[in-house]
This record gives structure tokens, C-alpha cells and sequence, in this order.
């Protein structure tokens, strides 16, 4: 655990203006862009961002992507080189499944990640936390599940650092409250 535990980092700032190399956008299911970490990535990243997305839902899913599920595309103009999108539930009280979904959204889009072979640094906001309605901490708690379940049945660890974003103090300090406790419980 104390091995995984290197590996992650809590960071105060604006996802968009990070230096590494991937970012997740917490997507809705249509791809073509939102509010929020959505929206934010999106202009940051410019038009090609829109239109790779397009194109991924002509060819791959055409009815939007599913719920926990995640693709990549290019980083177009952010600092990062790719955005592995993802669709957290919205939340509903917790008894719809929404635990399970949102694990899937992070442990799929580290699968992703680590599929494209190059990527060493990836950066996640606190998905489905935002008008999706999910619990902040239950979000970023249910992120450090799903790295710890990675970290244990991934054939070789391939990330350097991951980092858990908070838009502002508030969320910053979230974060590292949920992390520090996350570890000493185990």
C-alpha cells in the first residue's frame, strides 16, 4: 500500500493547465462537451476536441458512451497530450448502482491509460462530483479504490504519478483529507 501510496498526489489548481501526460474529462455520454471539468477541457483543448469525439461516436458508440466506460483522444491544445473521457453516474443515493459505475469510470479510464503504452502522469478531477451530484469525498474515495485495485491487478505498474485535482482550496483540502485517511486505514 505504501508503494501505491508514492504514486499519488493531490493538487490545487485548474485541471486544464496541468503539464502531463494525460487528463480525464469527466464527460457527459454525448462526448460533444458540458459544464464544468467538461466544458473547461473542452475549450481549452479547442474544436479538434469536438470533432475527434465526433468521430468516435460515429464509429464506436454511436448511442453515447456508456456509463463507466472511457475512450481517448488527443489533448489538441491543452498541455496534456491526451484526455481519456469518462461518464460517472449521476447520483441518486447510492442505491442505483452509482458506487460501482463510478469505480468502473476510474478503473477503466487507468486501463485506458495505460493501453496507449505512453503515459506516465495522469490527472483526474473528482468525477461525477460536480452537477452529476455524487458525494465529493465518496468520489475521490471511490477513485483511490479503484487505483488500489489497479495497482494490484495490473501486470507491472505503469504511472509515475497520479493526480487527484481540486478546483480551489476547499477541494484541495478534501482531497488530501480523503487520501491521508484512505492509506491509515489500511
Amino acid at each position: 500500500m505504501d508503494e501505491l501510496r508514492r504514486h499519488i498526489e493531490a493538487v490545487e489548481g485548474d485541471i486544464t493547465r496541468l503539464t502531463v501526460d494525460a487528463v480525464v474529462n469527466a464527460a457527459n455520454r454525448s462526448l460533444m462537451g458540458g459544464g464544468g471539468v467538461d466544458g473547461a477541457i473542452h475549450r481549452a483543448a479547442g474544436p479538434q476536441l469536438k470533432e475527434a469525439n465526433r468521430r468516435i461516436r460515429q464509429t464506436q458508440y454511436p448511442d453515447g458512451l456508456p456509463v463507466g466506460e472511457a475512450v481517448i483522444t488527443p489533448g489538441f491544445r491543452l498541455p496534456a497530450r491526451y484526455v481519456i473521457h469518462t461518464v460517472g453516474p449521476v447520483w441518486r443515493g447510492g442505491h442505483k448502482g452509482e458506487p460501482d459505475l463510478l469505480f468502473n469510470a476510474y478503473y477503466n479510464s487507468l486501463r485506458m491509460a495505460a493501453r496507449q503504452g505512453d503515459i506516465r502522469t495522469i490527472a483526474f478531477p473528482a468525477v461525477s462530483a460536480g452537477v452529476y451530484g455524487y458525494p465529493y469525498e465518496g468520489s475521490i474515495r471511490k477513485a483511490l479504490e479503484a487505483f488500489d485495485r489497479f495497482h494490484q491487478t495490473a501486470p507491472e505498474w505503469p504511472f509515475e504519478k497520479i493526480f487527484l485535482v481540486g478546483y480551489g482550496r476547499p477541494a484541495y483540502m478534501k482531497i488530501r483529507s480523503v487520501i491521508d485517511d484512505f492509506f491509515s486505514d489500511r
